[in-house]
């Protein structure tokens, strides 16, 4: 019997078009200058899922415990999803501009997280949407920014025979090993650049003689 290949992420298998999205390749924390006494603490991460996206918003806030609010953003790319959070700043003056940060750059997979420390002295929501936005425009200007690249993940079954040579092929399409488990065969999810998922299919075919098909279902 074949081993049946789910996948998730992509709506086909075909390679798609120029990449003209953009996410950040490593987490980055600015503090610029204190706004009337209120420090602005940003941090940019990248996430690939919402459960990614608000276990660094519980990270950050349990550092920083005793911050007067921890507004953010964060936008998606599979499913697409954008949301945004004043944390009990007034309506629209937080999460909102850093949301705008986000978008206007065409970020996705990507996380901003503000930390504030109140100063004593109230900005109004004019000066709070000019701060929290112009922190997060800082921390950005800083950051190398890459295209980002669609990408699905990959969950299968394979003999142990089989295991060096098709971690090979997951490495030479960019891929990433997420998860193994070793039973009676090895278990295997990983991640892989749409693009080169028909050549990884064709590939494996080849090597398992055919024991591994794809089939569009979640890992």
């Amino acid at each position: 019997m074949p081993t049946w290949l789910a996948f998730r992420g992509a709506a086909s298998l075909a390679a798609e078009g120029p990449v003209v999205k953009q996410t950040v390749m490593t987490p980055t924390r600015y503090e610029g200058d204190p706004v009337k006494g209120s420090r602005f603490i940003v941090d940019i991460v990248s996430v690939t899922n919402e459960s990614e996206a608000r276990h660094t918003l519980a990270s950050i806030g349990g550092e920083f415990p005793d911050a007067s609010h921890h507004c953010w953003a964060w936008r998606i790319a599979q499913p697409a999803i954008e949301r945004s959070s004043d944390d009990g700043e007034p309506s629209g003056s937080a999460g909102r501009p850093i949301l705008a940060q986000l978008a206007g750059r065409d970020l996705v997979d990507t996380a901003a997280i503000v930390t504030r420390y109140f100063g004593g002295t109230k900005l109004g929501v004019g000066g709070l949407v000019r701060a929290y936005g112009g922190a997060v425009g800082h921390a950005l200007d800083g950051l190398r920014l890459v295209p980002w690249i669609a990408m699905t993940e990959l969950c299968f079954d394979h003999d142990y025979a089989h295991t060096d040579a098709i971690e090979r092929l997951v490495h030479e399409a960019a891929g990433t090993i997420l998860d193994r488990s070793f039973t009676m065969s090895v278990s295997l999810h990983i991640r892989l650049p749409d693009a080169a998922i028909v050549d990884f299919a064709s590939a494996i075919a080849d090597l398992t003689a055919g024991a591994i098909v794809l089939e569009n279902n979640d890992c």
